[in-house]
């Protein structure tokens, strides 16, 4: 081949690998508005109560889910496994909310469990927090007893702050109340300007109005938990927030510490080099990139990186993360674990898929909690059952 041709076949290649990386640096940062349906459904029988799914690593874990089916129209909650082939997995089925199971042929599985407050029996508020692009919907779950301990639950990306829900109990049994907050671009709150996520570098601040709203309503100490990318914006609300004094502790549920592993994690999954991973970074991270991401403000991904800046937490934290995550992989969680032993208490899954922890095991992931606010928290004031101590890895 001639230098030409081959300084040409360069060229081309390196277009090839800038368009791969801008695709890519805007799908980052787009929100969704659908999920596919990715579990066949081979048979339902509504009388005997069971469902027959394609096998899949989520579709074979133990532990109760919901199932949405027929591109959302309908959703179920799924139980137990009952028999169990290479290609098939039957399971209980618990229930159905609304839609025609008998006659859905795909669905997808999830963690959510509970659609609503309502379905967990407790008292409950809808309100709206003030943020600068307007007002946030919230539910807020008071304790029984409140004294000023809140909690504030931050979902992740592409879903709503159904997902948080199922740590609602376990606090509000510990005395807290519970405050599950929305944030720009999740499909409920308000849309920035651009309509993009920041990935924690903008939402915090809707976390930031969550706080302030909660100190009005007499919250005295404040946890922040996040789930996936909510684990991304409670960090920064940590770090960043005016009203940092009133934050006691940070749980994290399968979180983003390092939006680079979960870049690289991605681009592998498609068959991607990493140097387009890297690139698509540099895309989002600079001014120009708005001209393909649409964004209004670059991102600081070394604002967002907790692994290096580890040394500026002073917080106690609760990290729960499973090595087969799939979609954010556990090495940020693990690296930070490994840099602050001083404060986090970390608690490894090795199969639990992504923030479906406390399906696959409920009780473990509840009583992690509970032994960790004992610990930050050990005043005469919270009587919870158990005694401090390490919970064993699952």
């Amino acid at each position: 081949m001639s230098g030409i041709a081959v300084a040409g076949a360069t060229v081309l290649l390196g277009i090839a690998g800038g368009v791969l990386a801008a695709v890519m640096a805007r799908r980052i940062v787009t929100p969704s508005t659908t999920r596919s349906d990715d579990v066949r459904i081979h048979s339902v029988d509504l009388v005997a109560g069971t469902i027959t799914l394609q096998s899949t690593a989520d579709s074979v874990l133990q532990g109760d889910y919901s199932f949405w089916f027929s591109g959302d129209t309908g959703h179920a909650h799924l139980g137990e496994i009952l028999r169990l082939t290479p290609t098939k997995v039957t399971r209980r089925i618990l229930r159905v909310d609304h839609g025609d199971l008998a006659r859905a042929e795909r669905g997808r599985l999830g963690g959510y469990s509970y659609l609503g407050p309502w379905d967990l029996g407790f008292a409950f508020e809808d309100v709206l927090v003030s943020t600068d692009v307007g007002d946030a919907p919230a539910w807020l779950i008071p304790a029984e007893e409140p004294d000023g301990r809140w909690v504030i639950q931050v979902h992740g990306r592409g879903v709503q702050r159904q997902e948080t829900l199922r740590a609602a109990p376990v606090f509000r049994d510990a005395g807290f109340t519970s405050l599950l907050v929305s944030y720009r671009n999740d499909g409920e709150a308000p849309r920035s300007g651009d309509g993009r996520y920041s990935l924690g570098d903008a939402e915090w601040q809707d976390v930031d109005a969550a706080i302030a709203f909660a100190v009005h309503r007499g919250a005295t100490e404040i946890v922040l938990m996040g789930w996936s990318m909510g684990g991304a914006i409670v960090l920064q609300s940590a770090t960043r927030s005016t009203l940092r004094d009133r934050i006691v502790g940070i749980v994290l549920d399968s979180p983003v510490i390092d939006w680079a592993d979960v870049a690289r994690f991605h681009g592998g999954l498609l068959g991607l080099p990493a140097v387009i991973a890297s690139g698509a970074l540099e895309v989002l991270g600079r001014r120009w990139g708005k001209i393909v991401t649409g964004q209004t403000q670059p991102i600081d991904f070394g604002r967002l990186d907790f692994v290096t800046r580890a040394a500026e937490l002073d917080l106690p934290v609760l990290l729960m993360h499973s090595d087969d995550d799939g979609f954010v992989p556990a090495t940020g969680s693990r690296a930070l674990a490994g840099r602050r032993p001083d404060i986090v208490t970390f608690l490894p899954f090795a199969v639990a898929r992504h923030t479906k922890l406390w399906n696959y095991d409920r009780e473990g992931w509840n009583q992690a909690i509970t032994n960790w606010l004992v610990e930050i928290a050990p005043t005469e004031r919270m009587s919870l059952p158990g005694r401090p101590g390490e919970v064993a890895a699952t």
